[in-house]
């Protein structure tokens, strides 16, 4: 079972970036909104064709993703 399946990701819309599925909003656009103050029922409010639902999955999605993210540190040689 797909954990999130109102996410995908299709190289034919916005560069294989995650989206909701069913649109053209970004997981990275729904985190630019909730770091300018918006909430989630700000964000379906604007996009009525999203779910609370949906919103609230691109969220989860980003952080589970965050957690798995490798930090490498490279130093450049003058």
């Amino acid at each position: 079972m797909n954990k999130y399946p109102n996410i995908i990701s299709d190289s034919k819309i916005l560069g294989g970036k995650p989206i909701i599925k069913g649109s053209r909003i970004s997981v990275e656009m729904i985190l630019e909104l909730i770091s300018s103050g918006a909430s989630i029922d700000d964000i379906v409010l604007t996009y009525p064709h999203l779910s609370r639902e949906s919103a609230s999955e691109a969220i989860n999605y980003a952080t589970e993703y965050l957690k798995n993210e490798i930090l490498v540190e490279i130093k450049t040689v003058a």
